[in-house]
């Protein structure tokens, strides 16, 4: 079956450009809807989507961050993609629980990858965006345990729990503990990661794992 996209972007000619290129994609990636405002991604044919393709500033001109945190509460994958090439933005949406944040400047040659990656619920990180994790100075990184780095560092290196379970000599049930304690500290840091692919991305961010360690 062809992956499902609403397109969210107050610029048709943008809209129209996505849609050509996922159009030409190798795997389908059929437009289901599109408009200016968030509401096209919640009602109708968009709300069913495999993947939101968010543009970060909409009509009113501002950052929509509020507008990504409903997505995200409802468990929707959200490619971000917009003109605004910043560090902080970038960072902002993927601690709010964006799948990826793209820049246009970067377009087709990522856009397809990243609405195919977040539908695989898999990490895709583009130049930008490794950029800014590997800048990313702030102080609201949770504290782990020894033990839970090396528990969660291979796990991303894993197929299966009980192959990090075999490779540590633990059980899966002990490995499922120490990645909900890693979870838990996130969501206290106010970082959430409720799947792996946005844990992987706070590891990243964190310097816990490097990407050609993935």
């Amino acid at each position: 079956m062809a992956l499902s996209v609403v397109l969210v972007d107050d610029h048709p000619v943008v809209r129209a450009g996505i849609a050509a290129w996922c159009a030409a994609a190798h795997v389908p990636i059929k437009v289901v809807a599109e408009g200016s405002e968030l509401s096209v991604a919640l009602c109708g044919p968009g709300r069913g989507a495999d993947v939101v393709v968010m543009d970060l500033l909409l009509q009113n001109g501002r950052p929509a961050y509020e507008e990504l945190q409903v997505l995200v509460a409802q468990e929707r994958k959200v490619v971000v993609y917009t003109m605004r090439d910043s560090q902080e933005a970038a960072l902002t949406c993927m601690d709010l629980g964006s799948a990826t944040y793209i820049t246009k400047a970067e377009g087709q040659r990522h856009l397809v990858k990243a609405i195919q990656a977040a539908a695989a619920d898999i990490p895709y990180t583009p130049p930008s965006l490794a950029g800014a994790f590997g800048s990313d100075t702030r102080q609201s990184r949770p504290v782990l345990s020894v033990r839970e780095v090396e528990v969660l560092v291979e796990w991303f290196q894993s197929e299966s729990k009980a192959m990090v379970a075999k490779s540590l000599g633990i059980s899966e049930r002990t490995v499922n503990t120490y990645l909900d304690r890693v979870r838990i500290k996130y969501a206290n840091a106010g970082r959430p990661a409720t799947t792996k692919a946005k844990l992987v991305a706070r590891a990243v961010q964190d310097g816990l794992i490097a990407l050609d360690e993935l």
